[in-house]
């Protein structure tokens, strides 16, 4: 089933580039743009959308009194806030209102590709659920968060899989003192450069790993790995 989002965005500009963002995600069909609270609320009337992906700040009003506007009229729509606004109260405010994610722009398309897959997904488990017990539940919650319940407890960021992270922890082990670069080690893993890369700078954040420049006879310098003594 196609999941049905409406984009509440004043600035026709990153409007666009949302509606781009959505079509090229499975799954997913834009029913409508809103540039002010009251274009929306017209919306609303006739097109009970899935998902709204709501800004903060209207040339009519404000996007947490839009929050607040669909929960009072009982719409069965979640709300995404996509916005430059980074106050706490406004995250706070959010949160309270019941939000699914918070996503500050400018975001990139692999945030917001794995934001709305995640909903995807929340809304699949919500379709097979029979009957509810604590471990569904948390299910739900932990997956519409993006977290699962062993992520949180290892501390690990949105992007990296626990059992991913093991297999290159174990990887790594065979380069001793010598390092590996991102790119040659993406080779060697069979993986992407960049999710390479990610895993490696998130070891290096943990201080599994170091890392420093190695300069070349040609080309740019990269980043040489290796596991900390």
């Amino acid at each position: 089933m196609t999941i049905r989002i409406l984009i509440m965005e004043d600035d026709f500009r990153v409007a666009k580039i949302n509606q781009e963002f959505v079509g090229k995600i499975e799954g997913f069909e834009v029913v409508g743009v809103a540039p002010t609270i009251q274009d929306a609320k017209e919306i609303l009337t006739y097109i009970n959308p899935d998902l709204v992906l709501l800004d903060v700040y209207f040339p009519d009003g404000n996007g947490l009194d839009m929050l607040r506007y669909i929960r009072k009229q009982n719409l069965s729509t979640d709300v995404i806030l996509i916005t430059a606004e980074k106050e706490l109260y406004s995250i706070q405010e959010a949160l309270r209102g019941g939000v699914i994610d918070y996503m500050i722009k400018p975001v990139m398309f692999d945030r917001f590709k794995q934001t709305l897959e995640q909903y995807a997904e929340y809304r699949k488990q919500l379709q097979t659920i029979d009957d509810v017990n604590q471990n569904k539940v948390d299910q739900l919650v932990n997956t519409v968060r993006g977290r699962k319940a062993e992520e949180r407890e290892q501390n690990i960021p949105k992007g990296i899989d626990p059992l991913t992270l093991e297999k290159i922890k174990n990887e790594m082990s065979n380069y001793g003192n010598t390092g590996v670069t991102a790119e040659y080690f993406s080779q060697m893993v069979g993986i992407s450069r960049t999710t390479a890369r990610r895993y490696l700078e998130h070891m290096v954040s943990t201080d599994y790993l170091t890392a420093e420049l190695s300069y070349g006879q040609v080309g740019r310098p990269e980043r040489l790995y290796r596991k900390k003594k």
